[in-house]
């Protein structure tokens, strides 16, 4: 018989009344049964998080980066155990698997580190003019509030490691919120989260349901929210709180362009790889999947097929096994949506070149060229392995191809040029800019997130704690400068 998971109730396990059940998405086994808090025990942490926020900003820095270091740690002990349990609720080969909890342990460092740098100070002289003379400004940061977290199912441990990891770092309470397909990975980071001495209340992960999430949001005492999810949602929560702040990462459809410079049989080589590793790796749910191809026209025909052979060589299978690259997507609703998108495509004219098969919750890895514009694989998120390609002249229109599009988070550009390289970062309207390589590349230190609909803020460990913090300016009067 399978046990309930209870939840994190102020740091705390609870149980409340009902349970859902989490299902592998391969195999439709179940991996367990979660408890979800009751509206009093969701209460009971919002009071406790709001109350123990001032005593949580007043945290000396070596008691949370310590707390930090021990999560790190104890995540790399048990690596092996986490991989296999996010593969088991996810659906994500185990390979794949394994590098993120190794991410998620960087992310835990690396919020360590900063937690013991952030908020030094920054003295400014006031004294450039004559009412000055005297004056000091010394301005430090500050936590905005509670933070409400809500994660995504894509990257179940790391992507919630971005939310709780910035917040513990700068001070500020949270409550994180996981998503109902996968909140095994967010229970297990709160049972390390436990074993550390942050203040009862800092933190919860509430497994509350989807439909019981307004009250959350709205809830005055939460004036924080991250966001990470599809657009209309993001927005949405935008709009029901004006008064808030909100980072939202929201997607896109990132593009790899591939210039005529990139021209030898390995530089073609590479960049096929790199591209269909990175329109599969997560069965292409990423942000940052590779979903639009935009090839010179000197290097398209040489291109293409190395593309097609790439993708096909793609193994698909069970995500427990280590040689596969591309298990299913997260349900079988998602794969069937991927099907409608890729069908209405193809019936509007576009060749498909590969794929476009699906079996249950898996969807073959499927390449397209001639995509019509106005279709949605050609304007949306495909969130599925699913890559189009595109013919272009010159740079200048493949940039204007990349940047014709309502979403922008990153684009890959392959070139050798430095020249290029700094004219793709001036000219592409994303949040990155990731030369020689597929969008897909993210450091966890890096400032993350995206412009136009892929949404506002940024994550990344340092940049989180600054969307978190707001500056207050201390003036020093009658000092000797």
């Amino acid at each position: 018989m399978t046990s309930t998971h209870a939840f994190w109730l102020a740091g705390r396990q609870a149980t409340g009344e009902d349970t859902f059940d989490v299902t592998s998405p391969w195999d439709g086994r179940l991996v367990g049964k979660v408890s979800v808090p009751t509206d009093a025990q969701v209460e009971e942490a919002v009071a406790a998080a709001h109350a123990v926020l001032d005593e949580f900003a007043a945290t000396p820095a070596h008691v949370r980066a310590a707390a930090l270091d021990h999560v790190g740690k104890r995540l790399a002990e048990r690596a092996e155990e986490i991989a296999q349990l996010i593969t088991a609720e996810n659906g994500k080969p185990v390979k794949w698997a394994r590098g993120e909890v190794g991410r998620a342990v960087s992310v835990f460092r690396l919020a360590a580190e900063e937690a013991r740098r952030f908020n030094g100070g920054e003295a400014q002289r006031l004294d450039t003019d004559p009412g000055g003379q005297g004056r000091l400004a010394v301005t430090r940061r500050f936590p905005k509030g509670v933070v409400l977290g809500i994660a995504p199912f894509n990257f179940p441990l790391n992507l919630c490691a971005h939310k709780v990891a910035p917040a513990i770092a700068a001070g500020a309470p949270i409550i994180l919120k996981p998503a109902p397909a996968t909140p095994l990975s967010a229970l297990l980071l709160g049972e390390l989260l436990a074993e550390t001495d942050l203040p009862a209340g800092s933190w919860s992960v509430l497994t509350v349901p989807n439909d019981r999430m307004p009250a959350l949001v709205q809830d005055e005492r939460l004036p924080v929210i991250s966001f990470t999810g599809s657009d209309k949602v993001g927005y949405a929560i935008e709009a029901s709180v004006p008064h808030k702040h909100c980072t939202l990462e929201l997607g896109g459809n990132a593009a790899a362009v591939v210039l005529a410079d990139w021209s030898s049989d390995e530089d073609l080589d590479w960049a096929a790889n790199r591209i269909a590793t990175f329109s599969n790796y997560q069965a292409g749910q990423s942000c940052i999947s590779v979903q639009r191809v935009i090839a010179d026209a000197s290097v398209h025909d040489r291109l293409l097929p190395r593309i097609v052979a790439a993708v096909e060589a793609q193994n698909t299978g069970d995500p427990s096994d280590p040689a596969t690259d591309v298990g299913p997507l997260v349900s079988e609703d998602a794969a069937r949506r991927v099907e409608s998108w890729v069908d209405e495509a193809v019936n509007a004219g576009a060749k498909l070149l590969t794929g476009g098969k699906r079996d249950g919750a898996s969807y073959a890895p499927t390449v397209l060229t001639d995509v019509p514009a106005g279709v949605a694989l050609a304007t949306e998120e495909v969130f599925g392995p699913v890559l189009t390609v595109q013919k272009v002249n010159g740079e200048a229109e493949a940039f204007a191809a990349v940047n014709d599009s309502k979403f922008g988070l990153q684009a890959g550009v392959f070139t050798h040029d430095l020249q290029t390289a700094f004219r793709a970062h001036r000219a592409l309207e994303v949040g990155g800019v990731i030369i020689g390589d597929a969008p897909s590349y993210r450091a966890d230190q890096m400032p993350y997130g995206g412009v136009k609909q892929s949404g506002v803020g940024r994550e990344g460990v340092r940049s989180a704690m600054e969307d978190y913090t707001y500056e207050r300016v201390l003036v020093l009067t009658g000092l000797a400068l």
